[in-house]
């Protein structure tokens, strides 16, 4: 009879190290010889678990011994557990063959083909199933325990980081922990700055990033970018310092509760100011918050134009053939004419009455200079305020930090027992220090906001500025108009413009003659006035 034989062990590190898989070959080549039987092919996977069918070899088999025009008669195993470990799966598999005329044989487990036999290669099966989650229990309690004493389990370290070798404290061998690798850190802080900052003045979104990393030929690990890479990247808290352990349950692709992750302390490559920027930027940008065809329109009112009757969202639209474009409410576009009462405005003079607003009432040096002190006395109000709360907030995060060392040296020397009351007061304590860093984040964050306190020359190049950007470039005027420009609210007859001090007095403080940056807060009160109001011509 013509047979194939298939050997496996779990791990690539078994597969390297141990003897299992030629011992394998070995008794079952020496069993089809006392046999009779003729060895057709030989199929290895090493790396592979058996509790599922995830596996290449064991596929490629499978599909050769399914075709009807295949060349051997049975498959030839050392052990159950080496095909399969989950008897329901193993029976499956097991019909599938059986169906197409192929046999599967344990050279270790021979049964019978009767009733009886089949009861016995079910025995064997539940206990090697058995026997392979209590291995993985007992496993993943010494991983998780390798996690507690900050050490790396794993193969591959997240970008960003390397796993080198580190004497294990009272054991034989070596472990390893997490360090910083240079290289790609300064590509973790390339996409950070890319991301919070933009490129050139204009913002990039996560494919952008991505795009732009590909055509630099900054590759990541040999490989191109990919759009979840750099979400991972944005949204990872391994950047900040928490390189979080057993978080996810691998086979059944879910999150696991908080209570059972385990926090291992790296070394940070992003600040946290910096990871609460990216991740406030994610949350605008999300569909859930702002449209993704808002963030990709380049027309220019967009997102920022409202109905003054109904306050649904003025869209593009055109007529004559694409010739003539104007701004027309949704309410009557996608509802009915009737519904509202708001009448269409010409694109073009709209958004020209905008930006004469913009530019003629708001970015003029002596309008400059009026409206950034105003600011600059609410900011330091807010400063002062923001000083206080960064101290006791700064108290409070070295309390938490103390109480989290002494439980983790109280367990970690035997003092007292890591129960499930002992787990959920270290989850409480740990949720409470991230929820401390990402508020003093936001107040430290406040610290940093332009005091208003600019030149006379500085406003009149800012001023310049800003009006050569307008007149280049439809993408940077954009950009600029929803830093400065809340909302543009059309009634027919005149238009309403909102906007924010405290975003002028970011853009103008901030960067090489305000290029545009992600500013803190927005504050509607820079265009109060009738005189703001202008009536769109046409």
């Amino acid at each position: 009879m013509a047979v194939i034989l298939y050997a496996r062990v779990s791990t690539t590190k078994q597969a390297e190290k141990d003897l299992s898989i030629p011992d394998q070959l070995k008794q079952m080549r020496q069993w089809c010889n006392a046999n009779g039987h003729l060895v057709a092919v030989e199929y290895v996977e090493p790396g592979a678990s058996a509790t599922d069918d995830r596996r290449p070899v064991f596929q490629k088999m499978i599909s050769e011994a399914l075709d009807p025009n295949k060349t051997f008669e049975a498959i030839i195993v050392h052990s159950l557990s080496r095909f399969f470990r989950d008897h329901l799966e193993l029976g499956i598999y097991e019909r599938k063959l059986t169906k197409a005329g192929v046999k599967l044989i344990s050279i270790t487990q021979q049964t019978s083909e009767d009733p009886a036999g089949n009861m016995a290669r079910r025995i064997f099966t539940l206990f090697d199933e058995y026997q392979s989650k209590e291995n993985g229990k007992h496993t993943l309690r010494a991983m998780k325990e390798n996690a507690e004493q900050g050490y790396f389990n794993g193969s591959t370290s997240p970008y960003g980081y390397k796993a080198v070798e580190a004497e294990a404290k009272g054991r034989r061998g070596k472990k390893k922990r997490l360090e910083v690798d240079p290289e790609e850190a300064s590509i973790v802080r390339k996409i950070y700055d890319m991301y919070v900052d933009g490129i050139k003045g204009l913002p990039q979104g996560i494919k952008a990033v991505a795009t732009w990393l590909n055509e630099k030929g900054i590759l990541r690990r040999e490989k191109y970018w990919t759009v979840n890479q750099v979400h991972d990247v944005l949204s990872n808290e391994t950047y900040i310092g928490n390189y979080v352990f057993n978080k996810q349950n691998h086979k059944e692709h879910t999150k696991k509760p908080e209570s059972e992750w385990i926090t291992v302390k790296v070394e940070a490559i992003i600040k946290p100011e910096r990871f609460a920027l990216a991740r406030a930027s994610r949350m605008a940008r999300s569909p859930g918050q702002t449209s993704p065809a808002i963030l990709a329109s380049k027309t220019l009112l967009v997102g920022l134009m409202k109905c003054g009757h109904c306050g649904a969202g003025m869209s593009l639209m055109t007529g004559k053939s694409g010739r003539y474009r104007y701004y027309k409410c949704k309410t009557r576009m996608t509802k009915a004419n009737n519904l509202c009462d708001c009448p269409i405005v010409r694109k073009e003079s709209i958004e020209k009455a905008v930006m004469d607003v913009v530019l003629e009432k708001v970015c003029k040096p002596e309008r400059l200079k009026v409206m950034l002190g105003k600011v600059a006395k609410r900011l330091q109000k807010e400063k002062d305020q923001s000083e206080h709360a960064t101290k006791d907030l700064g108290r409070e995060l070295k309390e938490v930090e103390k109480h989290m060392e002494r439980l983790h040296e109280a367990v970690a020397s035997g003092h007292i027992p890591l129960d499930d009351t002992l787990k959920k007061k270290a989850h409480n304590l740990k949720a409470r220090r991230e929820a401390i860093v990402l508020e003093l984040a936001g107040k430290r964050r406040i610290s940093t906001i332009p005091s208003a306190t600019l030149s006379q020359r500085h406003l009149e190049t800012f001023a310049k500025s800003i009006r050569t950007m307008f007149g280049k470039n439809q993408d940077y005027a954009k950009q600029y108009l929803k830093i400065l420009v809340d909302e543009v609210r059309y009634k027919g007859k005149k238009i309403e413009i909102t906007g924010s001090n405290s975003a002028l007095a970011s853009l103008a403080g901030g960067g090489k003659h305000g290029l545009y940056r992600p500013v803190p807060s927005v504050i509607s009160d820079w265009l109060p006035g009738r005189d703001s109001n202008p009536r769109p011509s046409g």
